[in-house]
Formats: C-alpha cells, structure tokens, sequence
C-alpha cells in the first residue's frame, strides 16, 4: 500500500526549514535564552564565479517576496503535529512538549526587525544586505527561508544585469521556465525582470507582475504542419492571420536561408499589403552570427529595415558577447553597417539565465551579529584561520561613498550611529588586512549614501516597495555609477568594500577577547 503523503503546503510554511534550526531554538528555550535579542547579519563572500569569468558586483532582488512570506506565515497545528511525532532513532521524542506549546504561541515572525539594502541596488561582498533583529529563537530558525528566499533571486538579477550589459542594454527576454528548478523559476522570472529582462515567456509571473508575457513560436507548429501534408509557408500564414500585429516567425526548422527567411518575407510582405508591421524573425540554432548578418541583407532588400531579429538559443553574456564581436569584425566584408545590425537584434536567453548558469549558489551566510545586553549591543563574531571568512561584528550602518564624478567608489561598513560626513575627510581601512586604508579628502567625495533601510519594526511594515518598473530604474542608476571596469564580463576590476576605523577597531577587540 501506498505511503500517504502530507499537503505539500507544509513545505511552504513554517516548516520551510533546516532541522538544526528548531533543536537549536528548543535548545534555546530549554536554557531560556530564546527571548534574548539578538542582530543576525545576511551577506556573501564572493561574488559568482562562472567558471571561465567572474562578476564585480550583484544586484539584490528577493526582499519583497521574503517579507510577503513573513508576515503571512504562522505555525499551524498541523505543523505542531508534524514536530510531535518527530522521533530520535532511539524512539523519543525530539522535540518536547512545553517547547512545542511556545512554538505554538509565538511561531511567527511578527516580533522581529528587518533593516535591508532594497531590491534593484548594486551589492559587494562582505557588507550587511539583511540585518535580522528580535527574539534568538526565532531570528535563528527564520535562516533557512530568509537564504533560500534571497539568495537565488540575487543570483538570476546578477545574471541578468550581466546579460543586458553585455547585449549593450538591447532587448533581453527571459525564456527560462522550462528549465528551471521547478516553481523556483516563478521567483527566477522576477529578478531576471529586477536584474534586466524586458519580459519573460512565464505567464504566469508576467501577469502577476503587471507585464505582458513574451514569445514566438516552436519548431513543432512547423513540423505539425509538415506532417499534415502543408508546408512551412503554410504554417506561417496561419500563425500571421492569427496574429498579425505581433508576428515573429521562427524560422530555421527546414532550412534558415533557403526556406524559413524567405517564407517569413512572403508572408512579410501579404502582412503588409493588408496593413499590418511584422515584427521580426527568430533564429534559434546555427552560427547566429552569421545568419543573422544573411538575414539582415535579405530582410532590408525586401524593404524590411525595422523588423527584429530575434536570437536563441543557450545564450549567455559570453555568447552574446562573442556574436556581437563577430558581427563587428566581419560585417565590414559583407558591405554591412554593423551598428544597425545590432540595434535590431534581441535576445531570448533561457538555460543560462534561470539557472544562473555556471555558479548554481551564492556564497551568501546569516551570521550572529550582537547580542542585547543591557541596553547595548555585544559583539559577537566567529574566528577562522582564513581572514576572508571573519565577519564583521556588532550592529552596523552601510554607506555608499560616490567619488568627484558621481561614480560609486566604495561602500563603507560602519558602526551603528556612525554618520560619515561629505565634508569630512574620510578614512576606509581593508575589512581583512589592517595596515592597508586610504583616505579619501572631502574635495574628492561628490557624495556619501545611506544603504540599509527600515523594512519592519518589531514585525511592522514600515516601508513602501515600489513597482518593478521603480526596481529597474534603481538597478539603472546604481549600474550607470558603477566604473565601466567593475561592469567588465571577464577580469572587473575590484570595487572596494571599507570598514570605519571605529568598526575595525571593534573587530580587532573582539578577536582579541576570543582569544
């Protein structure tokens, strides 16, 4: 007989969570330490490594839909029941009654605070993003989901900000739905859309966010049309009389320059003498590069100057990159102007995108930060032999410090209370090697920015998100600031995450006392 499963619904809840989070927080209670306050920490070590080419920055997506899960979850009972009949390998039980009961009562996160960097904002390693504070208990077993939640939309927006840099800010569709990780490509379609994507073929995610869902067709309305004894032709007059006004053929699934271009230039040509603008076209195998050149010539000498040229096909900002290069290097030899060839290309990018292709996690950690003791933070950090993995330690502010030229030129972690001023010298000291600062004179800085921002206060909502269309406008500003060298797709340049010297000061007590 067949095991009956539980609602799948449990997986969404409270219980989207590691074990050791809840013998952690029973742990806490047992000792009655769980209503200790404490300040949690989220942040990443480094930014993705794809392999053959790194980023020099991310974007942070993933805020809302955390704190839309937050306050709309509460333990249920049939969660308690769950963790009822949890048993150790030696039949008792894991988890006991009276903590059980404060679970009951208090298994909710609508005593906690949240300060975050927003949704859309270029982020560095080693700073604050999310800085989690309340209750232990509860901050501890909030981890899992808060990382979960945050880490991987962090990761597609990257990749999408790498992707528009690289098509030089030309249209970008997200196509990955297919090939995502499950229901995670939903979330996957958002921060493709926050990081650069102009659209996205999930339905689903596109009405929910307001936009309107993009795509073509499949080879497979071609191949059905053969198999019925029609042509391709045949196939393309009938997805053109259904939809005249938005008619993108796809056309290698015989053959691109012998048949499908020249079938989509027909039909082309009968949209037209009835009124109508024809899109464009898509390519999805071959050497995009030079098809799209061939299919360029054939589409201005039919008097198609304006249609899109669409390119597919496991795309990625390297693979654009390299079709934009071959573009320009040969389109001289076939008599093209290779400006315009690219300002009509646009690019569906699915595999790569939605998966974060060639660095599938973050390097992202929520670490004990401070501990509430009488009325003043103790720091609290864990040592290791490897300075890189040394968080930074006690409550925090972040700073964004913009150079004469309005470009961002550091990020500068800073006790809590400490307010940096632009008519101040400032000094910014490397968070790992102590003998290492430079200063910045108040002639040189053109601004100094705060970052973290009030989400909750004890569990209430305190700030208002914006759109996406605000999200996009904000990863615009902070990408426009960026120096061109950190945007490069292989080898950018290092931006430079400071400490205050009251919080390296700080830092070096508190190693100091671990001894």
């Amino acid at each position: 007989m067949a095991v009956k499963h539980k609602d799948r619904r449990l997986t969404e809840g409270f219980l989207l969570t590691d074990q050791y989070q809840l013998t952690m927080a029973q742990l806490f209670f047992n000792l009655g330490f769980h209503e200790k306050i404490v300040q949690f920490d989220h942040f990443f070590r480094t930014y993705p490594h794809y392999g053959s080419h790194q980023a020099g920055y991310c974007i942070n997506a993933g805020l809302e839909w955390l704190i839309d899960w937050m306050l709309g979850t509460k333990i249920t009972a049939e969660e308690i029941q769950c963790l009822r009949e949890h048993r150790t390998p030696g039949g008792k039980r894991v988890f006991q009654p009276d903590f059980l009961d404060w679970l009951a009562g208090n298994g909710r996160f609508d005593s906690l605070s949240l300060r975050a960097v927003p949704e859309g904002r270029v982020i560095h390693p080693n700073e604050p993003i999310n800085c989690v504070r309340g209750p232990l208990a509860l901050c501890q077993i909030l981890e899992t989901a808060l990382l979960n939640a945050v880490n991987y939309q962090i990761l597609v927006a990257t990749k999408a900000a790498r992707v528009k840099h690289s098509a030089d800010e030309r249209p970008v569709m997200e196509f990955g739905l297919r090939r995502g990780q499950e229901r995670g490509a939903v979330a996957g379609a958002r921060a493709a859309l926050i990081g650069g994507a102009d659209g996205t073929s999930n339905v689903g995610a596109a009405h929910m966010l307001g936009e309107a869902p993009r795509g073509t067709h499949a080879h497979s309305m071609v191949q059905f049309f053969q198999a019925m004894g029609m042509s391709e032709l045949d196939a393309f007059r009938a997805f053109a009389g259904q939809y005249p006004d938005n008619c993108i053929l796809l056309v290698d699934t015989i053959d691109t320059l012998k048949s499908g271009i020249p079938n989509a230039i027909k039909v082309f040509k009968e949209l037209k003498a009835k009124g109508h603008a024809p899109r464009g076209i898509r390519l999805d195998s071959g050497d995009l590069a030079y098809l799209s050149m061939e299919a360029h010539k054939m589409l201005n000498s039919a008097g198609f100057e304006d249609a899109w040229i669409v390119l597919s096909n496991e795309l990625d900002e390297l693979v654009i990159w390299q079709i934009a290069e071959q573009v320009r290097r040969e389109a001289s030899g076939e008599d093209i102007d290779h400006r315009r060839l690219l300002n009509r290309l646009a690019y569906g990018v699915g595999t790569h995108l939605i998966t974060s292709g060639g660095c599938p996690a973050l390097s992202a950690v929520y670490k004990l930060a401070a501990v509430r003791e009488q009325d003043r933070w103790q720091p609290v950090l864990k040592s290791s032999d490897s300075p890189q993995k040394i968080p930074n330690p006690g409550a925090k502010d972040l700073w964004r410090v913009y150079n004469g030229r309005c470009k961002a030129t550091a990020d500068l972690v800073c006790c809590e209370g400490e307010a940096p001023g632009k008519d101040e010298t400032l000094s910014l000291h490397h968070p790992e090697r102590p003998c290492v600062s430079r200063t910045m004179k108040k002639e040189d800085i053109g601004g100094i920015e705060p970052l973290l921002t009030d989400i909750l206060k004890e569990g209430k909502p305190v700030y208002d998100f914006p759109d996406l269309d605000g999200i996009r406008q904000r990863r615009v500003s902070d990408m426009e600031a960026l120096d061109s060298g950190v945007k490069r797709l292989i080898n950018p340049h290092r931006y430079h995450v400071s400490l205050s010297g009251k919080l390296l000061a700080l830092k070096k007590q508190t190693l100091d006392n671990l001894q």
